[in-house]
């Protein structure tokens, strides 16, 4: 029974602890309550349920699908890594130029069919699940279990690594929940302060994402 224990709660932190710092639902906490600004309490805290059921999806399909498909098309890693961080660079970008973020009569969220449009881009993707995320899903999915083969230590090591996204989206649903109050003790400086801020963080991060992945398909090439 403890070889059963340690296996799943090696696997939960292994996901938890790698994908959390990344993700950081409490730093885009202040994006999200910018981009959802129009919308009532109640629709915000829905769509903070879709945007944690999506973060959950995007998560576990990178992890059992992606190390599959990025063999069958051919695509390296790297790759990915600078598409990705092209997309969040451009996101922070936007954020960080936004010329007012307490108008509510401007800049309004991207919406086609109904105030759920937005849920998944750019909400989940990139602001919440981005290219260090997807990255860090796909390498735990390749991670084989401990104890080799075993139907068994697979089947425990993906209950654990099941458990941590499950993890993931509580925090992301509990950090974009609280949103609003976290805006209501920062002020609408402080807010403004900290979502410029963290925009121009998001960039850094999105540039770093593009040299690291061009830094990996320079070395591989020499």
């Amino acid at each position: 029974m403890s070889a059963v224990i340690s296996s799943v709660v090696g696997a939960f932190l292994l996901t938890f602890a790698g994908l959390f710092p990344i993700v950081n639902p409490f730093e885009a906490a202040p994006f999200f309550l910018v981009m959802t600004r129009d919308l009532s309490s109640g629709e915000r805290h829905a769509l903070a349920w879709r945007v944690a059921v999506n973060g959950f999806a995007l998560l576990l399909g990178s992890m059992v699908l992606g190390p599959w498909l990025l063999e069958f098309f051919g695509i390296q890693t790297p790759v990915v890594r600078i598409a990705g961080g092209l997309v969040v660079t451009a996101l922070g970008w936007k954020l960080l130029t936004q010329e007012q973020w307490s108008d509510h009569g401007q800049g309004k969220m991207p919406q086609r069919e109904g105030q759920s449009a937005g849920a998944f881009y750019p909400l989940t993707m990139p602001l919440t699940v981005g290219p260090g995320s997807i990255s860090v899903a796909v390498a735990i999915g390749s991670r084989k279990a401990p104890g080799g083969l075993q139907v068994s230590q697979t089947a425990l090591h993906a209950i654990g690594a099941l458990i941590g996204l499950l993890a993931i989206a509580v925090t992301i649903y509990v950090a974009y929940r609280s949103a609003e109050r976290m805006a209501r003790l920062l002020g609408a400086t402080g807010l403004d302060v900290m979502v410029r801020l963290s925009a121009f963080i998001l960039m850094c991060i999105g540039l770093e994402f593009i040299w690291t992945g061009y830094s990996a398909l320079a070395l591989a090439g020499r």
